[in-house]
């Protein structure tokens, strides 16, 4: 699974073009791994700025490997998220390479919000991290937390206008 994702994320850097959040019409493309208590997995999410500094867009992650895995079923290792960020890289005058976003989602297992930041090295080539967390569980009884809980997030990130 390693070369499977090692593989990807070089094509996606030989093909796509990145650079800090411009605003209304820029498009980002996040791909990374996740981290949760007792799990971890991929995910892939994309943003479309709708104004100099908000964005939405959606993320989807899917659960590889965690302690109990085994014993979770498949509902509950797949989620996918709706996403709203207000982008304030250049409301704090921060460097035109570094965005920090932090943000709402309403996924299938919850309601949450999140805190980013991306810092490209290039116009080319850029990194992302998140933190997020659910306000609200859809399903407090659900015999797992796969999905439902806080994560860490961790990957690249790409320009794809």
């Amino acid at each position: 699974m390693k070369k499977i994702f090692t593989i990807v994320l070089l094509g996606a850097f030989c093909m796509i073009n990145a650079q800090a959040f411009k605003g209304k019409g820029d498009t980002k493309l996040n791909i990374g791994m996740t981290f949760q208590d007792g799990g971890t997995g991929i995910l892939a999410s994309t943003d479309y700025g709708l104004g100099e500094n908000f964005s939405i867009g959606v993320l989807a992650s899917y659960l590889l490997g965690g302690s109990q895995i085994q014993d979770v079923s498949s509902d509950y290792r797949f989620d996918v998220k709706a996403r709203f960020n207000a982008n304030l890289g250049s409301v704090l005058n921060l460097s035109p390479k570094f965005d920090v976003y932090p943000g709402l989602n309403l996924g299938l297992k919850n309601f949450g919000g999140h805190l980013g930041a991306r810092y490209f090295f290039t116009d080319g080539f850029g990194i992302f991290s998140e933190f997020s967390v659910p306000f609200a569980k859809y399903d407090a009884n659900a015999t797992s937390k796969y999905n439902n809980g806080s994560s860490f997030n961790v990957g690249v990130s790409f320009n794809l206008d």
